[in-house]
């Protein structure tokens, strides 16, 4: 409905443009409401629904990290991804967050003694655990397929507390940590699904 709406709203605003256009010199009194008030509308349609994103409300206390430039480009494409798989938005949200918990949204490549076995990624895949190659679990897509595949074996997975969901996929050794950027995850989804 709200992708209709949209096509109507441009639509008719471009309609509105090009008969101003070829019709005749345009008054700034006749292009303000063409240019302004519809995409205004549009976009905020098309923003995803808070209680898609967040159905449980979160849990617990939340953290909160500022994002440079490479982790909001890997925020994006974990949602890209979620999208291409045909998966909703509160895939999107499990992802970024079990992200956030494993990465911070960075795509770590072995970390020598600090590194937990051979665990790489934006998600911490292990080759070993067979994941994928290192090369494959440091691409961001393949990495984010790979989760979200898991996610999907997952009975039930879209009605779960977030943190049991993405629990259920990594198998952590500190389950509830996940719930903790449940909140930012939904932000990042909601700003950049659409975009």
């Amino acid at each position: 409905m709200n992708t209709i709406f949209r096509k109507s709203v441009l639509g008719v605003a471009g309609l509105a443009f090009a008969g101003g256009v070829f019709a005749g010199p345009l008054t700034a009194h006749a292009a303000t409401p063409v240019d302004a008030t519809p995409a205004a509308v549009a976009v905020q349609a098309d923003k995803p629904d808070t209680s898609k994103l967040i159905p449980h409300g979160v849990q617990g206390a939340q953290s909160r990290i500022t994002l440079n430039d490479e982790q909001t480009a890997n925020a994006k494409a974990i949602i890209a991804a979620t999208k291409k798989a045909g998966l909703p938005e509160r895939a999107a949200v499990i992802s970024v967050a079990t992200s956030l918990q494993e990465s911070k949204l960075e795509n770590l490549g072995h970390l020598g003694d600090r590194n937990d076995h051979d665990s790489l990624g934006l998600f911490q895949q292990r080759p070993s655990s067979g994941w994928g190659t290192p090369e494959q679990i440091t691409d961001p897509e393949y990495s984010t397929m790979a989760f979200l595949k898991g996610l999907k074996q997952v009975d039930g997975w879209q009605d779960m507390p977030l943190t049991e969901a993405a629990q259920t996929v990594q198998v952590s050794a500190y389950p509830d940590a996940y719930a903790q950027w449940e909140q930012q995850a939904a932000d990042l989804v909601a700003q950049h699904w659409n975009s």
